[in-house]
């Protein structure tokens, strides 16, 4: 049958959808890209906080009206969403023909031959497969990419086991559990024969792989094994949790030509009081010093985090002490979240919650400092030269669109080239940045490509 799939949140959820898609693809199914032009809709789903769920509802309910119009014949839910409310799902949203857990996407062809067995039986049910959160990850499998084809997410492992009191992954992942590295290095020779040549890597929490499998971090090893695959040109590390960053780690970064200076490092505050009420084991005192230690180690090092405003019991003092520390740090990429009540955490029904309106306007205040750090940052790179990937062009404006090592995908901002010389996408070239606009930087190329082929080091 025709087949439209739709992912929403995060890129370990990228990781799931294209996995999907290639299972559809294997079983025979006709992808198309509209809903409209479907006779069965796969919405990938997200839930880690209000904005997600909301957005994972209105799509069901989009395609829960073309269905009403007769336009698609099956909705699956699958993803976060549909692992913390299947049942409410299966009592609200009638137009839901199947619900696959976090767990259990791989069920995907199975349940669509299923519902093409019963069609038309208005008594069947809605189908439900909830694998046990503890089983081995889903890896492995053939993807269809949905990212350009010269990178990929690559999802290192499944699930948390810090247990943060904001936190409802563990309970719709469950525990963490690594990929081993024989399955990941093979994936990855596969990506690299179809032209791959970044790979980023993803999981709750990427610092911690291998505990599980191997009795110890084994981060470092992983990364050796996949820097030795012909074709693989750059790795870029995301979810690093600080308290586990180890020596060995900015060792190998520092030593690694193939390993990004990028780390994405999220610590959703700096005052001790929150952090220890958010269930996280770092201090203010052991931040500054860990990225005190990092850019002594590497000092084109790119820090990316995260943080969250209006915790509960979260002070005016407290969200000073993070301003000042935002300052101080001047991180070179950074995003804030309002702090999100999730049912079923520890968080939710903690005293002191903070109003919504005051969290917005916190948010707003670190999102307003940093923007002068990051365009400060930005002015100071007038003038340097810097490898960058081609990733496209806007034809209307003859201009091309690429990222340097500074940049993760989509989150990052980008840098803009003129000049008449003709590019593909993935193509490295080196640059000489011309000017800063806002979060973004103009360059002009100072060197022809580098036959159209690979990555040279941008650090």
């Amino acid at each position: 049958m025709k087949v439209a799939v739709i992912s929403l949140g995060c890129d370990k959820n990228t990781v799931d959808t294209e996995m999907m898609l290639g299972m559809l693809n294997d079983a025979g199914h006709e992808l198309v890209y509209d809903e409209e032009d479907a006779d069965a809709v796969v919405i990938n789903t997200c839930a880690f906080i209000l904005d997600a769920k909301k957005e994972s509802i209105d799509n069901i309910l989009r395609c829960g009206r073309l269905k009403g119009e007769g336009k698609l014949k099956y909705i699956l839910i699958t993803g976060c969403l549909g692992q913390r409310y299947t049942e409410e799902i299966q009592r609200d949203i009638p137009e839901v023909d199947a619900i696959l857990g976090t767990q259990s996407f791989d069920a995907v062809t199975g349940v669509l031959s299923t519902l093409e067995e019963r069609d038309g039986d208005s008594d069947a049910g809605v189908i439900s497969v909830l694998a046990p959160l503890s089983d081995e990850p889903i890896a492995g499998r053939r993807r269809l990419l949905t990212t350009p084809t010269h990178y990929a997410y690559m999802k290192i492992a499944e699930g948390c086991d810090k247990n943060c009191t904001y936190c409802i992954i563990p309970k719709l992942r469950g525990g963490y559990r690594s990929v081993p590295i024989e399955t990941l290095t093979k994936e990855a020779k596969e990506l690299s024969e179809r032209g791959v040549k970044e790979l980023i890597l993803v999981a709750q929490e990427t610092t911690l792989y291998g505990v599980d499998l191997y009795g110890r971090k084994s981060l470092v090893r992983l990364i050796e094994a996949l820097a030795s695959i012909d074709g693989i040109e750059q790795i870029r590390l995301l979810y690093c949790y600080p308290e586990e960053i180890t020596d060995d780690l900015l060792k190998l970064m520092k030593n690694e030509p193939k390993l990004c200076h990028y780390i994405d490092m999220p610590i959703q505050h700096a005052s001790d009081d929150i952090l220890r009420r958010m269930g996280r084991r770092a201090t203010e005192a052991g931040l500054r010093s860990l990225i005190e230690r990092m850019r002594s180690e590497i000092p084109d090092i790119t820090l990316r985090t995260t943080l969250i405003t209006g915790f509960p019991g979260e002070s005016r003092a407290d969200h000073k002490r993070l301003m000042r520390f935002v300052k101080d740090m001047r991180f070179d990429r950074l995003g804030v979240f309002p702090y999100s009540p999730e049912e079923g955490t520890p968080a939710a029904v903690m005293p002191h919650q903070v109003p919504e309106l005051l969290r917005r306007r916190r948010r707003d205040a670190i999102m307003k400092l940093q923007q002068r750090i990051v365009f400060e940052i930005n002015e100071s790179l007038i003038g340097r030269e810097m490898d960058v990937v081609i990733q496209g062009r806007l034809t209307d404006e003859d201009v091309y669109v690429a990222r340097s090592y500074r940049d993760a995908p989509d989150v990052d901002g980008m840098v803009f080239i003129s000049g008449d010389a003709d590019y593909m996408s993935g193509t490295c070239i080196r640059v000489r940045i011309t000017q800063a606009k806002g979060y973004d930087l103009i360059a002009e190329p100072v060197l022809q490509t580098r036959n159209g082929e690979g990555y040279e080091s941008s650090q």
